[in-house]
């Protein structure tokens, strides 16, 4: 068999992926967009415009030997990936690796950075004009945003609104109360328990001042934030030439992450159908793994590496570059980390020196 790898998607298990494989393999990541986007520093771009620039990394270093093709898969099947331009990149492996999309401004939603800088910039100027803010979900994403908006603004009114009775529901206890404390302290206004009766009138992200019906009562702010709602990228499987996709849109993988049936195809991050959050540190583990089978692979070995979904779910929540809350698990069980080593970690930088140096901009 041959060592051609086609990876599906350049985002953090792609590019990942792509940049371990590189030295063994013939490496072809198949990526539509001009940069890569470290999505984990979009709210803070937006807040920050200055800053924006910081999230995006051209592909041109990533890889020494392999290629990068600027382009969208159609279809896969077994022996390749047919691009859609109708080009054929024909491939020994293939894995999948096409993450999932989320509505703006927690992900970008266009091919090229230019475009999205500029759209950040707009909808700072919009949010900047506000003064009362309602974010739509209570997820990591929509506390993420208020804790960034009060960093910045902390005067601005800022009113989170969720149907789900708790917050992150599944970690300790004592994080969640530490949260609600300091979401306190921000002067963030929580709405647990609440439906809005219909959508806002007006555009997200779009300042106009408007009034919304909700199971809670009526809720008056001048801009929102939808703040839910995420969707996997697989619509190149649809003629289901490779695997059937669950009804969530994501395919089954086994422990060594081959997509089921297939020893040459792999699959990875949000993507695979995993009993876990979809965060980037998953699937850059997922790419570890995937990266050590197909090596011994292409070495003629037998692929041992698996991964399994760790039973303690982990958390890194920054609420501004000072705040937040993490829980990772260690050998006693869930451990619950102070705001200063969250802010430390994550909400300093939010990773940006780690991918530098993946992308040899360092």
């Amino acid at each position: 068999m041959g060592r051609t790898v086609a990876v599906i998607g350049g985002g953090y298990g792609g590019a990942a992926v792509a940049k371990a494989l590189d030295q063994d393999t013939d490496v072809v990541l198949i990526e539509p967009k001009d940069a890569f986007v470290h999505s984990a520093g979009s709210l803070r771009a937006l807040v920050q415009p200055d800053w924006a620039g910081n999230m995006f990394f051209p592909y041109d270093r990533l890889l020494q030997r392999g290629k990068v093709i600027r382009e969208r898969a159609a279809s896969v099947d077994p022996g390749g990936v047919t691009l859609a331009s109708g080009e054929r990149v024909n491939a020994d492996y293939l894995v999948l690796a096409s993450g999932s999309d989320y509505p703006f401004p927690a992900k970008m939603d266009t091919d090229f950075s230019g475009e999205a800088l500029e759209r950040l910039r707009a909808t700072h100027a919009e949010l900047a004009g506000a003064e009362r803010v309602l974010v739509i979900g209570a997820g990591p994403v929509g506390l993420e945003l208020a804790g960034e908006i009060k960093a910045v603004w902390p005067d601005k009114h800022v009113t989170i609104v969720d149907p789900a009775e708790q917050l992150v529901p599944g970690f300790l206890p004592e994080m969640r109360e530490d949260l609600h404390r300091q979401l306190d302290a921000l002067g963030v206004e929580l709405r647990l328990g609440t439906a809005l009766t219909a959508q806002p009138p007006t555009e997200p992200g779009r300042a106009k001042t408007f009034t919304a019906d909700t199971t809670g009562g009526e809720i008056s702010a001048d801009i929102w934030f939808r703040c839910y709602g995420v969707s996997v990228n697989g619509d190149y499987l649809g003629d289901g030439l490779v695997t059937a996709r669950t009804p969530q849109g994501q395919v089954r993988v086994t422990e060594t992450l081959n997509v089921d049936g297939h020893g040459h195809i792999y699959a990875l991050g949000d993507l695979t159908d995993l009993a876990e959050a979809k965060m980037a540190g998953y699937a850059m583990k997922h790419a570890e793994v995937v990266a050590k089978n197909i090596i011994a692979q292409v070495k003629g070995e037998q692929p041992t590496a698996v991964y399994r979904p760790s039973p303690v779910p982990s958390i890194l929540l920054p609420l501004g570059p000072n705040g937040g809350v993490g829980q990772v698990p260690s050998p006693d069980g869930p451990t619950i980390l102070p705001t200063r080593t969250v802010s430390e970690y994550k909400g300093a930088d939010l990773f940006i020196g780690r991918f530098a140096e993946l992308f040899g901009v360092a």
